[in-house]
């Protein structure tokens, strides 16, 4: 069956000024949800306009791409945010770069579920969706690479594994329930692969983690995967998001996907793979050989850091290009990441968000006279 949404976007969208001034003065929890419906509202008929046939809440409800688990779980301190360095965009240099709320937790005790972590967004988009609805969900092996800290951690969970292995039921737990729900499209943002690609991350892997990088992308794997098991449902799609970093139009880790083509496009058991391929970081499409023909590449074509507007024959090139490695009929179009994976957003203004994605629309509907 030919993949319904040519036209695709990886979920969060730039939340606008009056949702962030209310978060960030600490308006009363009825009143911010009064204006996140009216703002989800809006941007679901944005997408509609534009031509999407899936559509998401932008995130509008989270600080930050993964914030639902740190809400639904017990046994992290939200205090113990973790710095990271990021990378412009526009070639600056590496800064550390906070945001109004920490991103990250320290694990301090053994993780347990509190609560369901996207109920309260599910609810009002099956009552107000034009069409089907995507779902985003970090992936289990998001947290044991940021959230363990040594002489802290350490003393719950022995290994990074075991830290993992106890997310992973939390996840699959929400996945059911998705799918209950009547989700049609569930798709698990994954940053931490990138760990594989970029030689300086690999690194961080053998050093800081203590784990061989080659093991420790096989026991992503096989987390993701049994988060994963059960889930497999005619007429939804299950999706893998792979990330270099997103924050404030900055990224962390750079590379091709050749490091982990082979192993990762047979082994992980998604009908597709969201891929970003924006810039020259990302490598060529040549890794795309190893995807099986039973899955479809979202080509993260469209850039969600920078405002400039890619010409449409210019994406239309790039799509022809990777059918060289990938047929048409298995190829969508996305940005190449969120607008907005931390609450600040990238560097855009929200026009400039909408034109990227009717760009995406537009073509989409060129190139797939099935769309």
């Amino acid at each position: 069956m030919a993949f319904k949404y040519r036209a695709d976007q990886v979920g969060s969208l730039l939340r606008p000024k009056n949702l962030l001034e209310a978060n960030r003065s600490g308006v009363a929890t009825d009143k911010l949800k009064a204006l996140e419906d009216q703002e989800i509202l809006r941007v679901l008929g944005r997408q509609k306009d534009l031509g999407f046939k899936i559509f998401t809440d932008g995130e509008f409800r989270r600080r930050g791409f993964m914030s639902d688990f740190h809400d639904s779980v017990s046994g992290l301190d939200m205090e113990g945010a973790i710095d990271r360095n990021w990378q412009s965009s526009g070639g600056g240099a590496a800064v550390a770069t906070p945001t109004s709320r920490p991103v990250a937790g320290i694990v301090v005790d053994k993780i347990k579920k509190t609560k369901r972590m996207t109920s309260h967004e599910v609810d009002f988009l099956k009552l107000h969706s034009p069409g089907d609805i995507k779902i985003t969900l970090p992936s289990a092996n998001q947290f044991p690479a940021i959230s363990y800290r040594k002489g802290i951690t350490d003393k719950i969970y022995s290994t990074h594994f075991a830290l993992l292995w106890d997310i992973v039921p939390i996840i699959k737990s929400e996945i059911q329930a998705l799918l209950q729900d009547g989700v049609k499209y569930i798709q698990i943002d994954a940053p931490r692969y990138s760990y594989f690609i970029d030689p300086k991350w690999r690194q961080y892997v053998q050093d800081e983690m203590g784990v061989n990088p080659d093991d420790a992308l096989s026991e992503a794997i096989k987390a993701d995967n049994a988060c994963l098991e059960g889930a497999r449902r005619d007429g939804v799609v299950l999706a893998i998001h792979l990330c270099r970093g997103n924050n404030r139009s900055q990224w962390y880790a750079q590379g091709g996907y050749d490091p982990i083509a082979e192993k990762v496009f047979s082994q992980l058991d998604v009908d597709a793979f969201l891929l970003e391929y924006e810039s020259e970081r990302a490598g060529t499409f040549e890794p795309l050989r190893f995807v099986p023909r039973n899955k479809t590449v979202v080509l993260g074509l469209v850039s969600s850091k920078l405002p400039q507007m890619e010409p449409q024959d210019q994406v239309v090139r790039r799509i022809e290009e990777a059918t060289k490695y990938v047929p048409l009929e298995n190829l969508a179009l996305s940005p190449q990441c969120g607008f907005a994976s931390t609450m600040e957003g990238n560097l855009l203004t929200e026009e400039e968000q909408w034109s990227k994605l009717g760009l995406v629309a537009k073509t989409a509907r060129q190139v797939w006279k099935d769309y």
